[in-house]
């Protein structure tokens, strides 16, 4: 069964990824920051805790933001750093070998883990571009793309 690329981004198989990508992060935030700790130092709490952090990313963030959106216009979008940290610290609170010390420590933790994404993720982002560019460069011969921006209208 061949997985395609729009079901790895969404769908279980983009979840998956995700996971294991904050995983990753995960770990390397908690080697970073003292405040932040896994009792016993289990990989599988780190997948645990990743696994919580974007289970509550998808299901509880949505509507903490759409709850304090007056908050996030006025602080023009800063206050996403204090609902990151709150799903944090929710996650701390669920998963019990995971602990985190402060708030303060929760927000750097949520601040490394975004920074981590970006850079763990980005050959998963360059191996998508370059596949969708060679698709669409091979289905160049054929002009039935609709329209380019500068075309002539007579």
């Amino acid at each position: 069964m061949k997985i395609t690329h729009q079901q790895r981004q969404s769908g279980p198989w983009g979840f998956v990824t995700r996971t294991i990508v904050l995983t990753l992060a995960t770990i390397i935030a908690i080697r970073l920051l003292p405040g932040v700790r896994i009792e016993g130092g289990s990989v599988w709490a780190a997948v645990l805790t990743a696994l919580v952090i974007a289970l509550l990313d998808n299901f509880i963030r949505p509507i903490l933001i759409f709850v304090t959106l007056p908050f996030t216009v006025l602080t023009m979008g800063l206050f996403i750093f204090i609902i990151n940290a709150v799903i944090i610290e929710l996650a701390a609170g669920i998963v019990g070998p995971f602990q985190v010390d402060t708030f303060g420590y929760a927000l750097l933790f949520s601040l490394i883990i975004t920074a981590l994404n970006y850079l763990l993720e980005l050959p998963n982002r360059w191996l998508n571009r370059s596949t969708y560019k060679s698709r669409s460069d091979s289905d160049s011969d054929n002009d039935n793309d609709g329209f380019t921006p500068y075309e002539e209208v007579e």
